[in-house]
């Protein structure tokens, strides 16, 4: 099996596992709806309409429109690893990182359109019709709330305060993760193809001049 297919069946694994959660839990839960799996997880129901863990920066358009930009880089860096026949470890860190920024845009993009509003009070249904929402303005649904602890009463500031209380998905596991890893492990290949690639551009044009 080659590079291209692995990565493929790799990226199309972690969309497949993330857009599964994330209909699962559109369509069998109200807005807010919590279902305690452990004390320290739980599924939790929760929509934002901007980046990773709920946070919300900027213009919902922007942030879809960056994330879109962010694919098409990887794309296009991945390709060049390929043709350079570049390590499959090193591909897959960064596929996993394209899987969740593709995961996340599919929601921006299409969930407006194919399904009915989430509410406190009602669960979203499919639609093809009257959606919530028109293209690129859907919500980005979040499930998985690992409420770790809770900080004793008398620390200063966190007292009584839930220790890791983002509300995340698949899709930005895969980004954590994806980012981490690369940090800790392939520091020095992203250093490595950047200059080969800089130094391939910078050849290409001093002969067209």
């Amino acid at each position: 099996m080659g590079k291209k297919l692995k990565t493929s069946l790799f990226v199309l694994a972690i969309l497949l596992i993330d857009q599964v959660s994330k209909i699962l839990v559109k369509t069998n839960m109200a807005l807010g709806d919590c279902i305690p799996i452990f004390d320290w997880f739980k599924i939790y129901f929760i929509e934002n309409p901007g980046m990773a863990f709920g946070m919300t920066i900027g213009s919902k358009f922007l942030l879809t429109a960056f994330r879109i930009l962010l694919i098409g880089v990887i794309i296009y860096y991945l390709i060049q690893l390929f043709r350079k026949d570049y390590k499959l470890s090193y591909i897959l860190c960064l596929s996993t990182i394209l899987a969740g920024a593709i995961g996340n845009v599919i929601d921006c993009l299409f969930y407006g359109m194919i399904f009915t509003e989430s509410t406190p009070f009602h669960v979203a249904e499919f639609t093809f019709t009257e959606g919530y929402a028109s293209f690129f303005q859907g919500m980005v649904v979040d499930m998985l709330y690992f409420p770790l602890f809770n900080f004793p009463e008398w620390m200063p500031f966190v007292g009584g305060d839930v220790f890791f209380s983002p509300i995340f998905n698949v899709a930005d596991s895969a980004i954590t993760v994806g980012m981490f890893v690369l940090i800790l492990f392939f520091r020095n290949d992203f250093e490595q193809t950047f200059n080969i690639f800089n130094r391939k551009n910078k050849t290409i044009d001093e002969r067209v001049e």
